[in-house]
This record gives structure tokens, sequence and C-alpha cells, in this order.
């Protein structure tokens, strides 16, 4: 099983991104699915969560403005993110609980500064 996110990129303080993250390989249940970042020298924190249900659990950092949510006929998972600031550039790195099992994505750097 593997998780292909993309989406990343350089935006200027109030833009917006949109990310995608895409599971493939011999998936039988996707549970949870979310998104992650690390920024340098910080820990990585949870972004967003949408569970097999459609739950959805946000940061503090990023409600109202991230927007996640779910296509399971395309096992992808996408993240809206409007009126970025400079404190959400971080490496953003995708999560499925697939198969029973915890797996991650590469990651996608999305940088924000003018």
């Amino acid at each position: 099983v593997q998780l292909q996110a993309s989406g990343g990129g350089l935006v200027q303080p109030g833009g917006s991104l949109r990310l995608s993250c895409t599971a493939s390989g011999n998936i039988f249940s996707i549970n949870t699915m979310a998104w992650h970042r690390q920024a340098p020298g910080k820990q990585r924190e949870l972004v967003a969560a949408i569970t097999g249900g459609g739950s959805i659990n946000y940061a503090d950092s990023v409600r109202g403005r991230f927007t996640i949510s779910r296509d399971s006929s395309k096992n992808t998972v996408y993240l809206q993110m409007n009126s970025l600031k400079p404190d959400d550039t971080a490496v953003y790195l995708c999560y499925g609980f697939i198969n029973r099992i915890n797996s991650w994505g590469q990651g996608t750097q999305v940088t924000v500064s003018s």
C-alpha cells in the first residue's frame, strides 16, 4: 500500500492551496485519513482528520481556514487550505489507517512567503 501526496508549493500569505493524497495497492479497508505537518525544529502535529464515517477534527490553528474531505471511491483525501499564513509553512504528510495498519505518505512541501 502506498500513499502519494501532491499539491504543495510556494504561495503568498493569504493565498490558497489544495493538497491531495491517494492510496493505492491491495486495499480492502480504509478508516481514518488525515493530514499532519512538520515544520523545521517543531514536532509533527495533526492538522485535520476524517474518519470513514465522515467525522472531522481540526487543529485549532487551522479551524475555519482549512477543509478536509475525502472521495472514498478514489481512495483519496484532500486538504483545501485558504488564508494561508507563514506559520503554515511545513512538510504536509498524508496518513491513512489502511488494512488496519498505520500508513504514511512521503509528504509535500508547503511554503507560505511573500
